[in-house]
């Protein structure tokens, strides 16, 4: 009887674990989107694409972080493990598929850095949303189409 009142309590301490998880993923995009929205209401109404932009990525970054918990939610609902192995290969994949795509990203900002007249501070706020976007359509197409054999 105190053997399964032990795996009961170790599974009680893993959903636990994985719950105080989602509550923080939640905490930071909540902090994402209000944090944006106090700045967005309070900075200059000019619409300029570059200016724009970021104010863009914020938003989604802030939207996925909510997706991300609420699968994580309905996922715990269901009895799935937080963290299986395919989930794992995914985003190894995506990680190396991202950075092998982001220095190509920073080459062609390099390139163009000289030719256009932006401040520097705003070309790599750009180059990191870019690196951003770029994981995340990454993600989206290895979640989508899936892996190769390897």
């Amino acid at each position: 009887m105190l053997c399964i009142s032990n795996f009961v309590l170790d599974i009680y301490n893993i959903k636990s674990f994985v719950m105080k998880k989602v509550i923080l993923i939640f905490a930071v995009a909540a902090l994402l989107i209000v944090s944006s929205t106090i700045w967005f209401a309070y900075a200059a109404s000019s619409f300029n694409l570059i200016e724009f932009f970021p104010r863009i990525v914020l938003f989604v970054v802030g939207g996925l972080a909510v997706f991300i918990g609420i699968r994580r939610i309905s996922g715990l609902k269901r009895g799935e493990p937080a963290e299986d192995e395919l989930s794992k290969k995914i985003q190894v994949k995506t990680a190396s598929i991202s950075y092998y795509l982001s220095i190509y990203l920073w080459l062609f900002i390099m390139y163009f850095c000289n030719r256009l007249n932006i401040e520097n501070h705003t070309l790599i706020g750009v180059g990191i949303a870019g690196m951003a976007l770029i994981y995340l359509f990454s993600w989206i197409g290895l979640k989508m189409w899936g892996l190769r054999d390897e």
